[in-house]
């Protein structure tokens, strides 16, 4: 499949991958490869449904008991990447620019 300048540029954008490397290109191939197993599944006649959960008409949440909180610190330690107070989740290998950069780049704007 042949991508488009712009479709990668935006991939990455929202990956944080740089697919301008062999690496990155084999992992969009790759991807792009097995999402395209999707088009041999036969769904002729095959209404889409309104949920997984076909059988049910509304899901049931239970009551969410807060015991803790106040550990956004304690959590963010864990992150191998962060901004802000967010977590960064795939990492990739497209580097973010540090809060200091952020603000110093906002405040020059």
């Amino acid at each position: 499949q042949k991508v488009s300048v712009e479709v990668l540029a935006h991939l990455e954008h929202l990956a944080l991958v740089d697919f301008r490397d062999a690496e990155g290109v084999e992992r969009l191939q790759k991807a792009i490869q097995f999402a395209d197993q999707l088009h041999e599944v036969n769904t002729v006649g095959v209404e889409p449904m309104d949920s997984v959960l076909e059988d049910r008409w509304c899901l049931y949440l239970r009551e969410d008991d807060v015991t803790e909180g106040n550990c956004t610190k304690e959590l963010l330690e864990n992150a191998r990447e962060k901004v802000e107070e967010y977590f960064v989740a795939p990492p990739g290998n497209i580097p973010l620019p540090k809060l200091e950069e952020q603000e110093a780049f906002l405040q020059g704007s």
